[in-house]
């Protein structure tokens, strides 16, 4: 089951990131704007963002193994798109559907996780999980880079369709878990229909503001809707029963500052989109030595994920969290040191991918276990589709606001300046993430967890039904 599990999370990260690797290939062999291919690389975290909420409140309702399957498929199929596009339509179209299947997957897996383990037990199994998503950030970031250069772009998206049946096949014989329930089944359609109103107002004014003009009247009729669904979404989610979003979940302090930090940790992403870009049109890497610099993000990610498991259970999760951001920022930081030659600045990249890999991979498990572990057992799925949800529209805004700057800067400057500044953003997201965690995280976060042990083990403990 696990390794289904970290088969169908690795599908969603070379589909996801793999293409911040290929941006240059990618608008060739199509001939499409680049604006068009950012627009590819940020509307899968957008729909994944949109969709994940529901689909973890499906996934306890209807069952979470059931809902995991349905990504898989979706996954297969959003690959096949980007497998056959001759243009942006199948490009776009392959994306969208993407961003579904990482909108089931993501939750339900959590959810699987968080039915079968306990206490260390848990833990030990969300590091596994981890490994898949962060480190599976890092494994595609370099494999990517590897099978554009050598056997072309196109051929990621069929790694990520054998992946998505190995992991289909891996899960076929675990037995369901979801929520027991009494009545027909009821779905918060309406504030499904706001929720995504709202955002893609909001990501359309990101991606196009600068194109529009910040202060043209679409840019402003786009952000009056922004905030009047967002206001209108939480008075709906209130006044009703049946809900997308419960915000009581939100009263849980380490689950709030978990969440809010995740989202800000994973707006970060944008630098691997700048950096990326930058070496391979102003310092003329080609796409497999772009990946190459990400080889120490790839080794230190995967060799810290069960370091941060271990500092969890010492010391709970507030302290691995703080540490494992600083590392991250000042990493991030270091590759916006566009004005060095060459080769020292080749050298300080690629140290500064490996402690963006460092601090991901201590803060990773103590995260991931604080969301779950403070989630009420009957909305698993639901907590859990709100934390990826802070991860993929944290991504989806990093991306596209980190995009907007390099492009609107480099259009009229120089590259060095536009990755500079892009990196800057990314940095100070960084920071943001740090002061939520401080002032959010209670000092006992992850102890109580951590001690928790249940008796059975992961291989003869019943699926929980709640």
């Amino acid at each position: 089951m696990i390794t289904g599990i970290v088969f169908g999370v690795i599908t969603f990260w070379l589909f996801a990131q793999a293409i911040v690797n290929v941006v240059p290939a990618v608008q060739s062999d199509l001939g499409i704007p680049l604006e068009t291919v950012n627009i590819a690389i940020s509307v899968t975290a957008l729909f994944s963002g949109m969709f994940i909420v529901a689909a973890g409140g499906l996934a306890d309702k209807i069952g979470r193994k059931k809902i995991a399957n349905i990504g898989f498929i979706f996954s297969i199929i959003g690959s096949l798109c980007l497998v056959f596009a001759q243009g942006a339509a199948l490009l776009i179209i392959g994306r969208v559907i993407q961003g579904l299947s990482a909108a089931f997957i993501m939750p339900s897996t959590i959810a699987l996780m968080k039915a079968y383990f306990e206490g260390k037990d848990r833990q030990r199994a969300l590091s596994y999980w981890s490994i898949g998503s962060w480190g599976g950030s890092g494994v595609a970031s370099f494999a990517g880079g590897a099978i554009a250069t050598y056997l072309g772009w196109r051929w990621i998206f069929i790694f990520s369709i054998i992946f998505a049946i190995l992991g289909m096949f891996l899960l076929k014989d675990t037995p369901e878990s979801k929520q027991e329930s009494a009545g027909k089944f009821r779905f918060d359609y309406t504030g499904l229909a706001i929720f995504i109103i709202t955002m893609l107002a909001l990501n359309v004014f990101i991606n196009f503001g600068s194109d529009l003009g910040w202060t043209s009247p679409l840019s402003l009729v786009l952000l009056a809707i922004t905030i009047i669904g967002l206001i209108v979404f939480v008075r709906v989610e209130k006044s009703k029963d049946v809900v997308l979003i419960d915000f009581a979940v939100f009263k849980n302090m380490p689950y709030t500052g978990a969440t809010i930090s995740n989202f800000l940790l994973n707006a970060i992403a944008g630098t691997l989109v700048v950096a990326n870009t930058y070496v391979q049109m102003g310092r003329g890497f080609n796409s497999f030595q772009s990946g190459m610099l990400s080889l120490g993000y790839l080794v230190a990610v995967l060799s810290m994920i069960r370091v941060g498991e271990k500092i969890l259970q010492k010391v709970g999760a507030k302290s691995p969290m703080i540490w494992g951001t600083i590392i991250t920022t000042v990493g991030v930081a270091m590759m916006g040191l566009t004005f060095l030659p060459d080769l020292p600045y080749t050298i300080v990249v690629f140290v500064g991918f490996a402690l963006f890999g460092l601090g991901l991979g201590i803060y990773a498990t103590p995260s991931t276990d604080t969301s779950v572990s403070n989630a009420p057992a009957d909305k698993v799925g639901e907590a859990a589709g709100v934390y990826k949800m802070a991860s993929s529209l944290g991504s989806a805004f990093g991306v596209a606001i980190s995009a907007a700057v390099y492009a609107a800067i480099s259009a009229n400057g120089s590259l060095e300046t536009a990755a500079t500044t892009g990196i800057i953003v990314n940095v100070l997201f960084g920071i943001l993430s740090l002061i939520s965690i401080i002032f959010l995280v209670p000092a006992d976060a992850g102890k109580t967890s951590a001690n928790t042990n249940n008796a059975q083990t992961g291989r003869n403990r019943k699926p929980v039904t709640e």
